[in-house]
């Protein structure tokens, strides 16, 4: 198998468009969700920062609602990716063994582990907050008017956080598919 180009039997492309979209599904789905905990801890980082950056999808829908659709807007594309890439080191052919139960853990194991780096963001602002007060973030906060720059400080944490940990939670994912897949091999 090229994994850079796409030498596949025909018969597992309709698997593998299957695994993308769920993928692309799964991580909208994971967007929304981490979204409306973010706005729980800062509004104003969606009020002021990220409604903006997503203006253009604004239907006029409550805020709530709104930093769900920017968590999907935000998060759709890299389950797309991640979906493709994981369908194609072996995700495909864990399918027909592992049917459903497979591709719902890889899912599981990346986002858990994004959400757990995540959380290592909010533990670093935190911190960061303690021992150097908002050092930095004046600018910000003259800028977008903040009323409470720690909240929106730990958000901002939280999402760097949350991106790297979806690179991270790919890469156990693809580890996890990678060993299966030769489990499989092994096996026939």
């Amino acid at each position: 198998m090229n994994f850079w180009y796409p030498e596949f039997p025909l018969r597992r492309l309709p698997t593998i468009v299957g695994i993308t979209a769920a993928g692309a599904l799964f991580a909208g789905l994971y967007g929304a969700l981490h979204d409306q905990i973010s706005y729980s801890i800062s509004e104003e980082y969606f009020t002021k920062l990220k409604f903006y950056q997503f203006a253009y999808a604004n239907f006029g829908w409550p805020p709530r609602l709104f930093a769900a659709e920017v968590g999907v807007l935000a998060t759709w594309w890299f389950g797309l990716v991640g979906g493709w890439l994981l369908a194609r080191l072996g995700l495909a052919e864990l399918w027909i063994s592992g049917r459903r139960s497979c591709m719902l853990r890889v899912f599981t194991l990346a986002a858990t582990i994004a959400a757990a780096v995540g959380a290592l963001g909010v533990l670093a602002a935190v911190v960061r907050i303690q021992l150097a007060g908002l050092n930095g973030w004046q600018e910000w906060q003259t800028g977008l008017r903040l009323h409470d720059p720690r909240a929106f400080v730990i958000v901002a944490y939280l999402h760097v956080a949350s991106y790297f940990g979806g690179l991270l939670g790919l890469t156990g994912a693809a580890v996890y598919v990678h060993r299966k897949r030769r489990e499989l091999v092994d096996v026939r």
